[in-house]
């Protein structure tokens, strides 16, 4: 065989799969490219880096290579691409294109999974459509023979959205955009300091030409003053308008104010809006000391967050599953997110749609622009414009339907607690409720209800809430204590402030303490009023939800700690850390942190942990140790729930593990503790805590004016909102408490991510384990 013939193809259904990240780098790309590597592995496939793009594509040669499963270790936690990515013209081309064809035959690659952008991804629908008719060319210039080009009639390809600007339709999020969210929101938050100190004005542009996820999340989760988007400009007074809110802000006594500009922002006769513009007006209408900020590459920078890191592996993941179970006739995918679901979508109709936007956008169609983004985008600008504090009498409900409603938080601290809050005294505002903070939980209204001068019960001003968004912990108090302490007392308490609704915020104390008023309502009619619960906790284990405020804020906290260990083994001996994770009885946050950080084992006490098992694992290391000779990034990563096991401790796993490695491997262990639930929030749960207690304002509304019986009567009189599957639904307490709770273990009975166990295993090469006996 000639050195540049192609190799034969694989047998059966095993595929040489290409993998190529191409556009502007977004962080969470290098587990993307380790996660379609190792699964391609995994599968008996053989897995192919493209480096730099579509540039190396059509350059060949050494620009493509055969990729080993440790040729990614250590991708997870490293920004940008490790393989490169550059702009190609050249593929723009036919004759470019042909080049990249033939490479790709002399290499017997038939399957492309591409990440990138919009651009990226147009491109590589185009490229296999042409396939047949560039085989055939290569054939007829006598470049390929027929022979040759054969077994590659077919070409698959698979996209991955990696782009920071979260600007493709169809899916929730594209690889990096949380990332580059949290770095803005870390500005933001810094800008912040010196805004209050000085009582300045800042105008902050962030990136997003076409696309104003950024810019109206970063407003969402920052409690921005005005933000300006391409997709729905402000209207022609906006200048007036601006100035008005920031006033009334003033007036109430805000000390700072932040605007924040998409890159691509424009008014409603498509002239372009600079933050120049902007500062001048602030400066000459307003009166303010005003600066600008334009944050640039910044926002491209940086470790992956631990949501980045998750998405871009599982969607490597179902992108090597999706070329396995491609035929000839398969339409390209693009692999999307849809609330937690991971789902395949035509890769064509998803670029259509997202190129519609730009049209409407060019049209001055804001209107179809806004529909054409998803339904969560349009869901996210209208809470954003309810809980601005602006002027908004149209919102005002007639006085007979205002209500006077309950906030307060129950269980162990969790961020976005306060950014839930501040949604929800926001809404109530601008609708004409009166928000009521009951502090330090139920104990707090039990025995300090009736203190002078300052009680448990006290109205929540604007000015109070506006600045918690961006607050860990919880600033009305949060305590664990259940209302069964007295139930008579939180009665009278509730009768005595005319408590019409109810906003719990917090875990799976926060879901007990709901069922015992739910059924306290047989003895106490002060408990038939509306009631819904925010789910809030590391632990992510409230029943009726597969996502609580807080737990990603958890698991950044947990990677970065992770990182920081692993990172230490460089410069030390070969190394194995034992880290214990909070989280409960379930194993969310050691199984989802496992998968982010490359952990070699999880274990949780929904598996439980026994002698088999850590020798079984002890074993693998000392092979995974012996092979490792000479190999940098050598720490390894163990994570072990709290409630794993009331035998086998972190320190006892540790201690067996550097017993075993007898001087040629060392264990340690650590124990982040409290250090998990972090310090600031991070923007997903800020955003969604923002969502979550909009809709439960909007779902406790609904029985204003209704009789107590009526109320009593309404299943979804006390409900719990939350995630399921691919959508955001309210759940009746009665049927979550009696069908879908493990009362005993603290956790919902059917856990959605448990399945994911088998993926962690896979990419780390762990060996199926024996298993344990799990804690009772």
């Amino acid at each position: 065989m000639a050195p540049t013939d192609p190799p034969p193809p694989l047998p059966g259904k095993k595929r040489r799969i290409g993998v190529m990240t191409s556009g502007g780098d977004a962080p969470g790309m290098n587990g993307a490219v380790r996660a379609v590597v190792r699964m391609a592995i995994h599968y008996d496939c053989e897995a192919y880096a493209i480096f730099e793009g579509y540039d190396g594509l059509v350059k060949g040669g050494d620009m493509i290579k055969p990729m080993q499963w440790e040729d990614v270790r250590g991708f997870l936690s490293e920004g940008g691409t490790l393989i490169g990515t550059a702009r190609c013209m050249e593929f723009m081309e036919r004759p470019g294109r042909l080049k990249a064809a033939k490479n790709m035959v002399l290499k017997g690659i038939d399957a492309l999974v591409i990440c990138g952008g919009d651009g990226s991804l147009t491109g590589a629908d185009k490229f296999r459509a042409e396939w047949p008719g560039l085989l055939q060319e290569l054939v007829d210039n006598n470049e390929l023979s027929q022979e040759d080009i054969q077994p590659f009639k077919h070409l698959n390809i698979v996209g991955l959205v990696g782009s920071i600007d979260n600007d493709l339709s169809m899916t929730d999020a594209t690889i990096g955009c949380y990332t580059s969210l949290a770095r803005i929101c870390e500005a933001v938050d810094s800008v912040d300091t010196t805004a209050t100190s000085h009582q300045r004005a800042f105008i902050i542009e962030v990136m997003g030409r076409h696309c104003g996820w950024l810019a109206l999340m970063a407003g969402v989760s920052t409690g921005a003053d005005f933000v300006f988007i391409p997709e729905n400009p402000p209207e022609e007074t906006w200048a007036d308008d601006m100035c008005k809110i920031v006033k009334k802000h003033r007036s109430m006594g805000k000390r700072k104010t932040i605007v924040i500009i998409a890159e691509g922002a424009i008014d409603r006769n498509k002239n372009k809006i600079k933050p120049s513009m902007v500062k001048d007006i602030l400066s000459n209408q307003a009166g303010l000391d005003t600066r600008v900020t334009t944050l640039g590459h910044v926002q491209r920078g940086g470790t992956p967050s631990a949501y980045d890191r998750m998405l871009a592996t599982l969607q490597g993941v179902e992108a090597v599953k999706a070329v396995i179970e491609a035929t000839p006739d398969t339409p390209s995918p693009v692999i999307c997110i849809i609330e937690n679901k991971i789902c395949r979508r035509p890769l064509l109709e998803a670029v259509a749609q997202t190129k519609e936007v730009a049209v409407a956008i060019d049209n001055g169609d804001f209107a179809k622009a806004m529909q054409l983004r998803d339904a969560e985008f349009g869901e996210y600008y209208k809470s954003y414009q309810i809980t601005t504090a602006a002027d908004q009498p149209e919102m005002l409900l007639p006085p007979e339907k205002r209500m006077r409603i309950g906030i307060i938080h129950v269980g162990a601290p969790a961020g976005g607690m306060n950014a839930a809050t501040r949604a929800a005294v926001a809404y109530c505002l601008a609708r004409g409720h009166t928000p009521i903070g009951l502090h330090n939980g139920f104990p707090g209204i039990i025995r300090h209800h009736s203190d002078e001068p300052l009680g448990a019960v006290r109205d929540i001003d604007w000015l109070d809430a506006d600045s918690w968004s961006s607050k860990g912990g919880s600033e009305i108090g949060t305590n664990r204590g259940l209302p069964s302490e007295d139930l008579e007392t939180v009665a009278f308490v509730f009768t005595k402030y005319k408590i019409q609704a109810l906003f719990v915020v917090g875990g799976f104390e926060a879901f007990t303490a709901v069922s015992e008023l739910r059924k306290g309502r047989e003895h106490y009619k002060a408990f038939k009023i509306p009631i819904s619960i925010c789910p809030a906790t590391i632990s992510n284990n409230v029943p009726g939800t597969e996502y609580s405020i807080g737990s990603d804020t958890c698991l950044n906290a947990l990677i970065q700690y992770c990182d920081a260990c692993r990172q230490s083994a460089s410069a030390s001996r070969r190394r194995v850390f034992v880290i214990e994770t909070q989280g409960g009885k379930s194993g969310y946050i050691a199984t989802i942190a496992g998968l982010s950080i490359g952990a070699v084992a999880v274990y949780t006490p929904e598996e439980g942990i026994n002698l088999k098992m850590l020798d079984h694992d002890i074993d693998y290391l000392r092979d995974m140790f012996l092979k490792d000779k000479g190999q940098s990034r050598a720490g390894k990563i163990i994570l072990v729930n709290e409630q794993a096991s009331k035998v086998y401790s972190v320190q006892i796993i540790a201690d067996m593990i550097a017993e075993a490695g007898k001087g040629r491997f060392e264990s340690r262990h650590g124990v982040p503790g409290h250090f998990q639930q972090g310090t600031t929030p991070s923007p997903m749960d800020r955003v969604r805590a923002v969502r979550f207690g909009v809709k439960s304002m909007q779902h406790l509304e609904q029985y204003a004016g209704m009789s107590k019986d009526d109320i009593d009567e309404d299943p979804l009189s006390t409900a719990v909102i939350g995630i399921q599957g691919a959508k955001v639904l309210f759940s009746p307490m009665e049927t979550i408490e009696k069908k879908h709770t493990d009362w005993s273990k603290r956790r919902p009975r059917a856990e959605y991510w448990r399945e994911l166990m088998e993926t962690v295993n896979i990419l780390s090469g762990r060996p199926t384990a024996p298993t344990a006996q799990p804690l009772g």
